[in-house]
């Protein structure tokens, strides 16, 4: 599996979101993007994770940022998950990890002593022209919000 780097474009992609709506990372050239991979909906870290996203979402907005958090769960419940946390940003459904694999981000993972293939935890922020421009391997889901917006903050 290729490793992603910095300077490089970003695999481009299209997905289903929360609604059944088809979301292309062309979409948003003029724009940045935080990409965010996570394991999987609906879960502790997961939510934490998320409205720590949504509640930054006018510091990120007037910076013209824009969040996409991807994950192999199914457009619904994606929707669940966004109705249920009132999340203001689009969910990606990846339900085969193309995207994932693309990113290098589908992988072995260990959880209570076995090993199983999943989303490692990860996040891509992608330039105004659709190059990437950080990648965060190391996300705490608690602060993952506020270190976003400092690398962003560090990138103007």
């Amino acid at each position: 599996m290729k490793k992603l780097e910095v300077g490089k474009k970003a695999p481009a992609f299209k997905l289903k979101n929360q609604f059944g709506e088809d979301v292309a990372l062309k979409d948003f050239l003029g724009k940045k993007v935080i990409l965010y991979f996570y394991p999987r909906a609906m879960t502790p870290g997961c939510t934490v994770q998320a409205c720590g996203l949504r509640d930054s979402k006018r510091k990120l907005s007037s910076r013209k940022v824009v969040v996409l958090g991807l994950s192999p769960d199914t457009p619904e419940k994606l929707k669940k998950f966004n109705d249920k946390e009132k999340l203001n940003f689009d969910l990606l459904s990846d339900l085969e990890h193309k995207v994932a694999d693309k990113y290098g981000v589908w992988g072995p993972k260990k959880f209570m002593g076995k090993v199983y293939d999943g989303i490692n935890r990860m996040t891509f922020i992608i330039d105004e022209k659709g190059k990437i421009q950080n990648i965060m391997e190391k996300v705490k889901t608690k602060t993952h919000h506020e270190d976003v917006l400092e690398l962003i903050t560090q990138k103007l």
